[in-house]
């Protein structure tokens, strides 16, 4: 009998990453985070704890979970106000893509890294001219002797500083139809002609942005991960988990501004009684409070169906979550703010920095308004917009 309640274990999971997050909190997070330095300490106590990994093998170091349980990672770490921008594209793409294209080789050689935080990798699809249009990607990469030759462009590239690999896609020509088709390949970030500079940003984060320069860097032939020939599947395979992780990255900070609020209008007086009395306070809130647990839902079916192999149904699922959880934490975050009056936009009350850290989930990985496409086509049947 299927419940909508969680596994004991999973439960009992989400208290152990919240407990280990709240030894850091928010202050630590934003401190570092302006300071221009790394929350690489959590990272790796995520990692050592054997959270990070929780969805890979455990012949290759991880905890032999599914992607709802990195998700419950990734949510329960934003609920506490450190929330890890890393773990959508390291051990959710990247991880993803590797267990189940990699060889054995491969898998040895990059999933430990991931599930132990110690080799960090990265993900670059997103190009300046091509932006959502995945099929418009320029990067492209030929052969040359038994190995690869990489050339192109990324944007908007997390946390390459960070990383030892980035698993960049690129298109290889079809030696039968002369066509350009996706393949994925791991590039070190310390490769000849592998180059990268931050874009300055306006969220409070201390996982950067990058823009990436791809110059003839050669590869070696087991630098390609999976078929040459397996198209868009295999990167595909990676998009569903990208946006579960999206998901419950904006549940968590949604959970995280509404915790603050409700917290706040209780102890705030002004007019004798606590703000929280007042209808025009409370029902925000209480808004708010139904709109996240509605988004829980939704990720936690999409997680269900991924972890079932129901590629399909998870697409459309993974869709709508994460859509209801990027629009749930904007206005989590715009009501937290509204809570807290003038306190809202100081610094002290870090309420004002969740603006724009839920506002990315409106855009990346992928816009509302490309997912709204996705539901008008695939889940209505209406004709194709773009």
């Amino acid at each position: 009998m299927s419940t909508f309640t969680e596994s004991e274990e999973r439960i009992e999971l989400r208290k152990q990453v919240a407990k280990l997050a709240s030894k850091y909190g928010r202050d630590w997070f934003t401190e570092k985070a302006r300071a221009g330095e790394k929350t690489t300490e959590l990272w790796l106590e995520i990692g050592k704890a054997g959270y990070l990994g929780i969805n890979i093998d455990e012949e290759y170091g991880g905890g032999g979970g599914g992607i709802g349980d990195i998700a419950a990672v990734c949510e329960e770490l934003a609920a506490q106000g450190c929330p890890l921008l890393m773990m959508v594209v390291s051990p959710a793409i990247c991880g993803t893509v590797i267990g189940r294209y990699g060889t054995p080789e491969q898998k040895q050689r990059w999933l430990p890294g991931i599930a132990d935080g110690t080799a960090t990798m990265a993900f670059a699809i997103t190009e300046p001219d091509a932006g959502t249009n995945s099929h418009n990607i320029t990067t492209t990469a030929r052969r040359d002797g038994d190995g690869w030759v990489l050339k192109g462009q990324k944007i908007y590239i997390s946390g390459v500083d960070e990383a030892e690999n980035v698993l960049v896609v690129a298109r290889a020509e079809d030696a039968r139809t002369g066509k350009l088709k996706p393949c994925l390949f791991v590039v070190p970030t310390d490769a000849d002609g592998f180059e990268f500079t931050a874009i300055p940003m306006e969220i409070v984060s201390p996982e950067q942005q990058f823009q990436v320069f791809i110059d003839d860097v050669r590869l070696p032939a087991d630098a390609l991960v999976g078929d040459e020939d397996g198209g868009l599947v295999q990167l595909f395979a990676g998009l569903n988990p990208e946006r579960i992780m999206a998901a419950s990255f904006s549940t968590g900070l949604a959970r995280f501004a509404l915790e603050r609020a409700a917290a706040y209008a209780k102890e705030r007086s002004v007019f004798k009684d606590p703000i929280g009395a007042h209808q025009a306070v409370a029902h925000p809130l209480a808004q708010s409070h139904i709109e996240i647990e509605l988004a829980r839902l939704m990720t936690q079916k999409a997680s269900a169906l991924y972890d079932a192999g129901d590629d399909m149904g998870a697409g459309e699922a993974a869709n709508m979550a994460k859509y209801a959880a990027a629009e749930a934490a904007c206005d989590a975050a715009d009501r937290a703010v509204q809570t807290h009056g003038g306190n809202g936009i100081t610094q002290e009350y870090g309420m004002a920095g969740l603006l724009v850290a839920t506002r990315a989930g409106r855009i990346a990985p992928v816009s509302r308004e490309m997912i709204l496409n996705f539901v008008a086509m695939h889940s209505l049947g209406l004709p194709k917009s773009y």
